[in-house]
């Protein structure tokens, strides 16, 4: 599994982000945000992201530290962080920006 990837609840930014084909090549519903640990609406999303990913514990949850020359984000035109995206088999299903409830995740997941 790649650097940036965890089954469950991701606690950590990675610097080191996955590819684009790496993420193509993803067969499972997966969680992929992106962010930076000092940013403030990706702090207050942190704990809705806990709850909801927790009630799925079996889910991947991609976490990767975005920015200026990160070309992950470009590739997937994040202009707001938190931006969390669901993938199913590495293709976008949906996506929610600069989300602050359990709910609003939970949302995403029933268009899985």
């Amino acid at each position: 599994m790649m650097q940036a990837a965890t089954i469950g609840f991701n606690t950590e930014y990675s610097e080191d982000a996955p590819s684009l084909e790496e993420i193509h090549s993803l067969s499972s519903l997966t969680f992929l945000e992106f962010g930076a640990p000092w940013c403030g609406h990706c702090q207050a999303a942190r704990n809705a992201m806990q709850e909801a990913i927790d009630e799925h514990s079996s889910l991947v949850h991609i976490k990767v530290f975005d920015g200026k020359g990160k070309r992950l984000g470009r590739q997937f035109a994040v202009k707001l962080w938190p931006t969390l995206i669901l993938l199913r088999d590495g293709k976008e299903v949906e996506r929610i920006v600069r989300f602050t409830s359990a709910e609003e995740v939970r949302r995403l997941l029933l268009l899985s």
